[in-house]
């Protein structure tokens, strides 16, 4: 199905915002999965593994822009490609 040799290396720190200078569209055209403290989250808008965190939107909150705003949360964060 899918060469993993040719599945670019995820990077420590990504957003899917593609505003954001932590977006790299080459590794959104592969699912990736993100595990956060032993559980997979299907929500998470920007992760970083060395820092440990991942931001996820608001269910209500908007920002002055009309963007959810980004919660945070600390732990251990995994991130594999599905």
């Amino acid at each position: 199905m899918n060469d993993t040799n040719s599945l670019p290396a995820l990077p420590d720190r990504l957003a899917g915002n593609p505003r954001s200078p932590h977006h790299v569209a080459e590794c959104f055209e592969h699912e990736i999965g993100i595990v956060f403290n032993g559980k997979e989250r299907f929500d998470v808008e920007e992760y970083c593994i060395s820092e440990g965190w991942v931001k996820f939107p608001s269910p209500k909150a908007l920002d002055r822009r009309g963007q959810p705003l980004l919660m945070t949360l600390k732990g251990t964060v995994e991130v594999f490609y599905k």
